[in-house]
């Protein structure tokens, strides 16, 4: 495992032990495919709000906590500031609020709606003949909203190529309505669709700058829980808890032989 992921896994741990929020499996899937995006996309920490940035969407917003790592992690705040995660007037919130957080770009949590903005906001730049970029980061989960469906269907219409969509194939949907050929599915839509192991940072890497003349989709084929055994065994039972101290020695122990 990346030794900077492995960090910032730690520090997903530990904000969620000091506040007894977080949904720890679902945002240990997705670490390498946000770190693929900032090492990708073109940002400054230092000016969230660079008119040349490119834009980035967690339409998962209840992987918020692994959101607020990875941006610590590149420096838009300190990470200290994570353990006030959920607490009364932190502005880390359990969702990502655009008006508290910087390099929150959109305020998400209602799912399949970040992914129809991402194709909005892809559509406007391009409109505006602008050379900026947008990536959004969706679950398999949250792809059970017929709106995702649409919104790729639009983007996939418009050939936005300004546009990379992340597809976080990490299983969440096994018990209930499954999407078992993703990859298939968005290269039905007419997408560039490639499929990787979500957690090769240089896989996911590659894939994201891979020129393509449409809607770029990357399938991630990732672990819910990833780094932990534990809580890849048992992702349901920890999909909104918090470690208590043995749990939690337990996990970075799992963490630090990954």
């Amino acid at each position: 495992m990346n030794l900077a992921c492995k960090e910032i896994r730690r520090n997903i741990l530990r904000a969620s032990r000091a506040s007894g929020h977080g949904h720890i499996p679902t945002t240990f899937s997705v670490i390498e495919m946000l770190c693929a995006v900032y090492e990708t996309m073109k940002f400054d920490p230092a000016r969230p709000d660079w008119p040349e940035r490119d834009l980035f969407v967690l339409s998962k917003g209840h992987a918020a906590l692994g959101f607020y790592s990875v941006l610590a992690h590149y420096g838009f705040f300190k990470p200290e500031e994570l353990l006030t995660y959920g607490a009364f007037q932190s502005r880390l919130g359990c969702h990502p609020d655009r008006l508290k957080v910087p390099g929150v770009e959109l305020s998400t949590g209602s799912l399949g709606h970040g992914v129809a903005v991402a194709v909005g906001m892809a559509l406007a730049l391009r409109i505006q003949n602008s050379p900026r970029r947008v990536f959004t980061l969706i679950g398999d989960g949250e792809s059970n909203e017929g709106m995702v469906w649409e919104a790729v269907m639009v983007a996939a219409n418009l050939r936005l190529a300004n546009l990379a969509i992340l597809y976080d194939n990490n299983g969440s949907q096994r018990r209930s309505l499954p999407i078992p050929n993703p990859t298939e599915r968005f290269k039905a839509f007419g997408c560039d669709t490639l499929e990787v192991d979500g957690h090769d940072l240089a896989a996911l890497k590659a894939a994201l700058t891979k020129p393509a003349a449409t809607v770029k989709v990357v399938v991630g084929n990732a672990i819910k829980g990833c780094g932990c055994p534990t809580l890849a065994a048992n992702m349901f039972e920890w999909h909104r808890k918090s470690p208590n101290p043995e749990q939690f020695e337990q996990f970075m122990k799992e963490l630090e032989a990954a």
